[in-house]
């Protein structure tokens, strides 16, 4: 996990400003991957109590827009932040209670995947391919098993 500080020349490098709301924003995403706003805001206001909600919609829409932060909004559910950028993985996602994991990409180079009709494509530069595997967690599927079992 980085520190503050490494927080802090992340944000200079990417020409933002230095906010303690930003390196709050930053250090839950780190500590807490796939999390919701809600919790991240639970989260930076372990560290920073007065932090409004507004200041944390606009740090993490800050962050996202300068590659810092990755925003997934798998179907049917609330967006989720990561801190895992830049390596074009996928998620797999637990049908039952909601679990994401990072799945690592499926063949070759971004955007991993390669369409059977490459002329659909025409005129498109493709630098990702998102991909969400459904199913259930280990923890799911046991207690599905143990609940239909006599």
């Amino acid at each position: 996990m980085p520190t503050a500080e490494e927080f802090q020349q992340l944000l200079r490098g990417a020409d933002l400003r230095v906010t303690r709301p930003r390196v709050a924003v930053l250090t839950a995403v780190h500590e807490h991957p796939h999390a919701d706003t809600d919790s991240i805001i639970r989260a930076v206001r372990g560290n920073l109590p007065d932090v409004s909600h507004q200041a944390v919609y606009d740090s993490l829409n800050t962050l996202t827009a300068a590659g810092l932060v990755r925003r997934i909004q798998p179907s049917g559910s609330v967006a989720r932040y990561e801190s895992r950028v830049g390596d074009n993985h996928h998620h797999v996602v637990c049908r039952s209670c909601g679990v994401i994991a990072d799945v690592d990409c499926a063949v070759g180079d971004a955007p991993c995947l390669t369409p059977d009709d490459n002329s659909l494509l025409e005129g498109f530069v493709l630098d990702e391919a998102e991909v969400i595997y459904w199913g259930l967690c280990p923890d799911c599927s046991t207690a599905q098993v143990s609940r239909s079992q006599p």
